[in-house]
């Protein structure tokens, strides 16, 4: 019986990263927000200094889902941690333990590098995926994301 694994991402996987990218957008109806490229997966991935990093599950070469994430630092506890950007499975890989499997993946390398914490941001929808999360024995923290961007970050960039 075929199993699903992971495998860290190379550069010739960065056209299906980047089609996990909007596919993940598309699932929760914000794609005409994706603003990356394939160029930008290349160079911030596989580039001579990446900036991210991304695992992949498959079974028998067909792949399932994906995360990207990369390493914060909290002042707090001294130390890094990771930042889940991505996670996603598709519709029909839903099940098979692949979400699982990439979270876990990501749960020892903290263990293994010493890192206190894997934190990531949920969109209020995405109530199936708060559901997984909690099966896994994450929680919602007590604090929300707040984001400066577009004009407003021109306008205190210039002041």
């Amino acid at each position: 019986m075929s199993q699903v694994t992971l495998r860290r991402a190379v550069a010739a996987d960065a056209p299906a990263i980047f089609k996990f990218v909007m596919d993940l957008a598309i699932h929760h109806e914000h794609a005409d927000e994706v603003e990356t490229t394939l160029a930008d997966i290349e160079r911030e991935f596989f580039g001579p200094t990446p900036h991210a990093y991304c695992e992949l599950a498959e079974l028998d070469g067909e792949l399932l889902g994906f995360t990207t994430w990369f390493y914060s630092f909290s002042s707090w506890t001294g130390r890094r941690g990771i930042y889940l950007e991505d996670l996603f499975v598709t519709d029909s890989a839903r099940g098979t333990g692949a979400g699982r499997l990439l979270m876990a993946d990501l749960a020892r390398r903290c263990v293994a590098e010493k890192l206190p914490r894997i934190e990531w941001a949920v969109i209020p929808e995405n109530e199936g995926g708060m559901a997984f999360y909690s099966k896994l024995g994450a929680a919602p923290q007590d604090h929300a994301i707040w984001r400066l961007d577009g004009e407003a970050l021109t306008r205190l960039a210039a002041s």
